[in-house]
This record gives structure tokens, C-alpha cells and sequence, in this order.
């Protein structure tokens, strides 16, 4: 539990000081007809702040589903829970999605628009194919006995996958909104795509968290940490 808490402590620190450093604690209303500092010239957009909040908010809550996850572990007899292989095709195509999205990103500070609708295309297909195999991923597991009502493990990986499922979803309408707008100014664009490629990349450290877990690796680093801390 200490481990846990130390790591939201140091997270929250962290999103503290980003904050601080892109001056959300300025005081615009003194600063009336004088001309902005230096240092708040060419400050990151308020929209890239805004999803580092959300991303934020977010890494707590898969951190607090992940601690509950370990300490559930140490209550009682635990029956592991088996992954088909289908999650390593399901984690090679959000992989190929966050290339192809860095891919487009590039495109756009080209301004290379056909090359960028072709990456966009790519990589909805490949997020749509994970989605679509975390689906199969569930079907396998029901299929061999392990349903959500089954154990805690299996309860703990449909709520954690679809819960990331459901944050996917919500990238992909993102995406088809920045899609839409391809021919719109093009710093707009960058920006848009590079909240897309940010987005994206965590929700790929995310799900590489989870198999951490899941695969029981979680155990042995917990472990160690103890022992350090002991």
C-alpha cells in the first residue's frame, strides 16, 4: 500500500509543477496593459493542459484499480488468470496505431494532408482492430470458464480492459473529428494531432500496465519494493 501511495504522491507532485510552469497560477488581471513576460510567450495551449489534467486524473484511477488489484492478491487464495494470446495481436495493433499517429503528426508539419489522411486512416483501423480483438480476447476467456463472475482476477480484467476500452472509444471520435477538419489551418492541425499522439501513448503505457499485472510480473516488483522499503 505504501508503494501505492508513494506513487500517487509523486504524481500528483508532478502534475502540480507542470501546472505551476505553464502559469496557472498567474494573475492576469494585474497585469492589465503590460505587455506578457517573456517567459509566457509561446506558453503550451490551454488544450494541451487541459489533457494533461485529464491523463492525470486518469493514470490515478487505473493506479488505484492497480493497487486494489495487488492487495486483493494478499487476502485470500489466488487463482491466476490465464490471457489468451490474442492479447499480444491486440498490443501489436495499438502499437502500429501510436506509429502510424506519430506518422500523420509528421505529415502535418510537412503539411503533407495526403500523406496525414492515409496515416489517420491507418491507425483508426488499427485501433478499431484492438477493439475489436479485446472483444475476441473476452469471448476466449468466457468460452474456457474464466467469466466476469468467475474470480476476482477475471472480474479485475474485464472492469480494467473495459474500462480502457471505453477511453479508446473516445479517442477514435477525437480522431474522426480532427479527420474531419484535415483541411483546416494547419497549426490547429498539429496541435490536434499532437493531443492525439499524446493521448494515444498513454493509453499504450496504460495497457502495458495492465498486462503487467495480469501476466503476474506485478508480484515480483511488489515484492522487491517491500523488501527495499523494509
Amino acid at each position: 500500500m505504501s508503494v501505492i501511495l508513494a506513487f500517487l504522491v509523486a504524481l500528483i507532485l508532478v502534475a502540480f509543477w507542470w501546472l505551476v510552469g505553464q502559469g496557472v497560477m498567474s494573475r492576469p488581471w494585474l497585469e492589465t496593459g503590460a505587455a506578457p513576460p517573456e517567459r509566457m510567450q509561446g506558453r503550451v495551449p490551454v488544450e494541451r493542459i487541459g489533457l494533461g489534467v485529464f491523463l492525470a486524473v486518469v493514470g490515478a484511477l487505473f493506479a488505484l484499480f492497480g493497487s486494489a488489484f495487488v492487495m486483493r492478491m494478499d487476502l485470500e487464495i489466488w487463482s491466476a488468470l490465464t490471457l489468451p494470446p490474442i492479447v499480444w495481436a491486440n498490443t501489436a495493433l495499438l502499437v502500429l496505431a501510436s506509429v502510424f499517429l506519430h506518422r500523420a503528426a509528421a505529415g502535418a508539419r510537412r503539411d503533407d494532408r495526403l500523406g496525414l489522411q492515409r496515416d489517420l486512416g491507418v491507425a483508426a483501423l488499427a485501433t478499431m482492430g484492438f477493439l475489436a480483438g479485446q472483444l475476441l480476447t473476452w469471448r476466449e476467456l468466457t468460452a474456457t470458464g474464466d467469466g466476469l463472475a468467475t474470480g476476482p482476477a477475471a472480474s479485475f480484467f474485464y472492469l480494467l480492459s473495459g474500462l480502457h476500452g471505453l477511453h479508446i472509444l473516445g479517442g477514435l471520435c477525437a480522431l474522426g473529428m480532427v479527420a474531419m477538419r484535415a483541411e483546416a489551418d494547419i497549426g490547429r492541425l498539429r496541435l490536434r494531432l499532437g493531443l492525439c499522439v499524446t493521448y494515444w501513448d498513454f493509453l499504450l503505457l496504460v495497457w502495458g500496465g495492465l498486462l503487467f499485472l495480469f501476466l503476474g510480473w506485478a508480484n515480483q516488483l511488489v515484492g522487491i519494493c517491500r523488501g527495499i522499503l523494509t
